[in-house]
């Protein structure tokens, strides 16, 4: 008999590979609902058997009292404080089933709630880690293969001077968007591990914020970004990791919000801070997703229709980078639409 081929994803297409992953996220989905439903049912049993158990020991209880007043005799000179003292231990064993069935189930429900948060947010943990998997898959074939394409077109074709300056500057751009990216997944895990170490100092925020917004001009000449500043804003710093920070707003912004939609970015100075602020005019963010944002791999939306390129790194970056460097991160909607993140550091 022949050797086995192995299966591997890497031989298929990404379409292929995609409608596997999507595949995958669904069954988790199910399970998520099956499991949640088991979990449900061996909650109420329990319940009910603790239930259950209380009615018997209570119809117990009753039963000894019962007895113990029948066997009481009328005509003994203390059979009234005999038969207040077995009312009372009778008393006293219903309050102490029940205190003891109450305890017993306060106790269940806050283990079952602890237990099932945990599992829910490492299915959903999961879930989202896949949705990464295949974000990043995409978003390291797609500048790979278009700088590759690019690149055999000018070795094989005798182009004008005008169609290859275009197919340079295209080749250019996904490179940036794939440094980009490296850099996020490798900075996002240094941090998070505690292994980057920060080399602050003076930086001037308004000529960084000044840099980056002409990147990104050269980036997407059909945006309109636009950057009001106050002069020699300086804040202490790592300027790579602050240059990481304004890309990412700044890239999220242009992410989300359609052209000609203008983004707007601030650097002002105000009392000790320095306020970095980056608005757009998008769709904007629900309320109950506000906070979720900042979450690691988490991404507006459902995470198997969305259609915007991304990995969920990027503004969770943003957090962690602000944290490092002391400083706030929040975010607001915008008038009439979209939201405004603003960033608040320590000026000097």
């Amino acid at each position: 008999m022949g050797d086995k081929k192995r299966f591997s994803l890497s031989k298929f297409p990404f379409m292929f590979r995609k409608d596997y992953y999507m595949g995958v996220l669904l069954l988790k989905r199910r399970g998520l609902a099956v499991i949640t439903w088991v979990f449900l049912v061996l909650l109420v049993y329990i319940i009910a058997a603790l239930v259950y158990w209380f009615i018997v020991l209570e119809q117990q209880n009753d039963l000894i009292a019962a007895l113990r007043v029948a066997e009481l005799h009328k005509n003994a000179p203390n059979y009234i404080q005999q038969l207040n003292n077995s009312e009372e231990l009778h008393r006293r064993k219903m309050i102490q089933y029940l205190g003891e069935g109450s305890t017993f189930l306060v106790l269940i429900i806050i283990g079952a709630s602890f237990v099932y948060r945990a599992a829910r947010k490492q299915i959903i943990l999961s879930q989202q880690q896949q949705n990464f998997m295949m974000a990043v898959t995409h978003e390291l074939k797609t500048p790979i293969a278009i700088t590759r394409l690019n690149l055999e077109t000018l070795q094989k074709r005798a182009l004008d001077e005008q169609q290859q300056h275009r197919l340079l500057a295209n080749t250019l751009q996904e490179n940036n968007r794939l440094n980009t990216l490296t850099n996020n997944i490798l900075v996002s895990s240094q941090l998070e591990t505690g292994t980057y170490r920060l080399n602050t100092q003076p930086v001037n925020f308004s000529e960084l914020a000044a840099e980056v917004v002409n990147d990104f001009k050269v980036r997407f000449p059909k945006r309109t970004i636009q950057l009001v500043a106050d002069e020699d804003v300086f804040v202490q710093g790592e300027a790579t990791l602050l240059q990481l920070l304004l890309s990412n707003l700044l890239d999220n912004a242009l992410k989300y919000s359609l052209p000609p939609a203008p983004v707007n970015i601030g650097v002002k100075k105000r009392n000790k801070y320095a306020i970095l602020t980056v608005a757009d005019e998008g769709e904007g963010i629900a309320d109950d997703e506000k906070k979720k944002v900042f979450q690691k791999f988490y991404r507006t939306g459902n995470e198997g229709t969305r259609k915007t390129k991304g990995t969920g790194l990027g503004l969770y970056l943003c957090t962690k980078i602000v944290k490092d460097h002391k400083g706030k991160i929040s975010l607001t909607d915008n008038e009439p639409k979209g939201v405004v993140f603003a960033v608040q550091l320590k000026a000097l």
